[in-house]
Formats: structure tokens, sequence, C-alpha cells
């Protein structure tokens, strides 16, 4: 075993598994004060759900604005950059929440934390990237996703009890702790953007380079697809504390066991996960991950206690280990070497059109029917998603097979 572990570490770039540690650290603050975030606003505010989980949507659009250009900018001055302001400007959002108690106050403090959580994400997926070559990106992408994950099952364990004590200690815990990942990035990362010639920096702009985006249909499908998947994750993930908070009294020490298993299960059942998805064609892959999101957010809207929810997290986790390493690397793989900022940032805005239409429909539906109405509007968005994947994918072969079967000139 030891040995084993040894040609994993040494079958690597250190930088890889240095990234891979401060985002997980990143992940880790980021998700002490996320999965409560919405409980923390309404002992806040005096507001609604609908206006509470607008404050998302202000996060989301903000997110949506950066990333698109931060691609662009990562693919010019660099990744290291990026990621360095990000998180500078991360940690200042998560202490300036600490004295938000107005409306105004939270949308301006939750824009600009919106603003700059994806530009780290994107930028450390695109440095990945750099660092290992497309054979081995998709177990690359999955050792990353378990740290992430670790982080995910760190963060929201410790996070709610802290929270059950003082929010005011989990948001200097968050910032203070994003100043570390700054430090740490600044002192051990080095840039790998890749060396482009005089004439290609003269060609590249830092808004440019998205019309040819554009023109990849194939790209452009998969994105599609995985922003209707994006509304179900941030369906469950934003929404089912305050859900289960406040129509079961599950508390937040109780709830943060259910990310927190979502995070475990990537831990020990990526890898095994990994290797049964390489045996088969990424489309269906896509398409069977996505279908599961759906069908637990639909088994949510019928639960009635935490071990049902509990249930609901262990069937999306499921459909996350099959499709996020799979959808990645695919992007990945269809990224000219140039423009790999660029096409992460793109793959990036479904999150934030996830985390904009998922919280704000959720909310909208709870209040015009009944709270259950959330779950089953984000299945059925869930599961359209998989038809999405399952739709691209036979065009795909349709359109292989009538190349294949043209006459040759």
């Amino acid at each position: 075993m030891i040995s084993r572990l040894k040609r994993v570490f040494s079958f690597y770039p250190r930088q890889f598994w240095i990234l891979s540690g401060v985002m997980m650290l990143a992940w880790t603050f980021h998700n002490m004060i996320m999965p409560f975030m919405l409980i923390y606003a309404g002992e806040r505010l005096d507001q609604p759900l609908t206006a509470l989980a607008g404050l998302f949507t202000i996060y989301a659009i903000a997110g949506v604005v950066t990333t698109f250009f931060g691609g662009s900018i990562a693919d010019f001055i660099g990744r290291k950059g990026v990621i360095v302001v990000s998180f500078v400007v991360c940690a200042s959002s998560w202490l300036l929440l600490l004295a938000a108690d107005s409306m105004p106050m939270f949308i301006a403090f939750m824009a600009l934390n919106g603003a700059t959580t994806p530009l780290y994400r994107l930028a450390a997926d695109a440095m990945m990237a750099d660092l290992v070559p497309a054979q081995d990106r998709i177990d690359a992408y999955s050792i990353l996703r378990m740290g992430n994950n670790l982080g995910v099952a760190i963060g929201p364990a410790i996070g709610g009890f802290v929270a059950a004590v003082s929010y005011n200690i989990s948001f200097i815990i968050s910032g203070t702790g994003m100043l570390l990942c700054t430090l740490l990035a600044l002192l051990f990362f080095t840039e790998t953007v890749p060396q482009r010639t005089d004439q290609q920096k003269q060609e590249t702009r830092p808004a440019g380079g998205y019309l040819q985006i554009l023109k990849d249909r194939d790209f452009l499908s998969i994105i599609g697809a995985f922003s209707l998947n994006r509304v179900s994750s941030s369906t469950i993930w934003l929404m089912l504390g305050a859900y289960a908070n406040v129509n079961f009294g599950i508390s937040e020490e109780l709830y943060g066991f259910i990310p927190t298993t979502n995070a475990l299960m990537v831990i020990f059942f990526q890898v095994l996960t990994t290797r049964w998805v390489k045996r088969h064609n990424p489309g269906w892959m896509m398409t069977l991950g996505a279908a599961f999101y759906g069908l637990a957010l639909i088994g949510i809207a019928f639960g009635k206690g935490f071990w049902a929810f509990w249930l609901g997290m262990v069937i999306a986790t499921i459909g996350e280990m099959i499709l996020v390493p799979t959808s990645t690397t695919t992007v990945a793989a269809l990224a000219p070497e140039d423009m790999r900022g660029r096409y992460m940032s793109v793959y990036t805005l479904t999150n934030g059109f996830g985390q904009g239409v998922g919280p704000l429909l959720g909310g909208m539906l709870s209040d015009l029917f009944f709270p259950a109405a959330t779950w089953l509007g984000g299945g059925f968005i869930g599961l359209a998603g998989a038809a999405a994947f399952m739709g691209q994918h036979l065009r795909k072969r349709k359109s292989m097979r009538g190349d294949v079967l043209k006459p040759q000139v």
C-alpha cells in the first residue's frame, strides 16, 4: 500500500499536490459558512424565503460577470495571479458579511463573494489542465475533487458546531483561512500558463476569444445540459439546510453531517467510481450522473426527516462522482491549449447559473405552493439535464456515423 501511494504521489508534478492541498483548504473555509448562509440571513433579516434566496441570485450574477472575463484574464496574465487576487477579495467579503445587518449590505457583500469565488476555481481547473497530460486528466481531476470534498466534509462539520455557538466566529475563521490560502499560493505556486509567441500575445485580449467558443457546438451542448444540472445541485446545497431546519427542526449541528456524508463518499469512493466510468462512453456517463441528481431531489420532496434527506444526498453524490470529473475532463479535452482558461470560465459559469436560478426558483415554488414543491421543481429540472446530455450524445454519435458514411472524394 505504501509503495503504491508513493507511485501515485511521484506520478504527478509537485505543484499538482500543492494546488490540491490549497484548494482543499479553500473549500473547507468556504463551506464552514455557505451551507448555513440562508439560515444566518434569515436570522439577521426579516424577509420571506424568496427574498432571502434572491441573495444567491445576486451572488450568482456577480460570479457570471467576473467569470466571463476571468477565464480570458487567466489565459492572458496567468493562473496564479487570478487565484491570489480572488483569495484576497473573497477573504474580505467573509469578514465584511460579519458586519452586515441590512438587505443592502447583504446584497453588496454577497455580490463581492460571488464575484471572486468562481475565479480561483476556474483558474485552478485551468492550472490542472496545464500540469497534467490529457490522457491522465480524469484521474487528476478526481484526485483534485477528493481534496475539495475533504474540505466539504471538514467545513460543514466544523461550521455547524461553530455556528451553533456563534456565527461571528465562523465568519472570522473563514476570512482568515482564505488569507492563509493566499499566502500559500504566493509562496508555493509557480505560473503554468502555456508560453505564447509575440504574435499570439498581440492577438490575445483579456475579453477576447469567446466568439470561437460560441462556434463549438459540442461544448455549448454540454454547457447547456450541465447548467440544468447545476440548478438541481445548487438547490440541494443551498436550500436543504434551511428547509430541514424550518420545516423539520433539524439543527445546524445535525444537518452538518449531511454534506459531510457527501464529502466522505467522494473521498472513499471517487477513485473506484472513476475507474468504472473510464470504461464507458463519457456521454452516457454524464447522462447517468445527471439523472441521479434529479431522482435525489424528487426523493427529498417526499422525505420527512434527517435520514430521508441524508439518503437524498447519498443519491446526489453518486451522480456527482460520475458527472463532475467526466464533464470537467471532457471540457478540458475540447479546449484549445491557449484557450483553456476561457473554456473553463464558461464551464464555471454553469455554477453561477445554477446558484442564481436554483434557490430563487426553489424559494418561489415554496412561497407560491408548498415547501416540497422546491424539490419537485428542482428534480424535474435535473432530469431535463439528463435528457439534454443524452440528446447531445446521440446527436454527436449520429454526426460521427454520418461522417464515416460520406463518400470519399
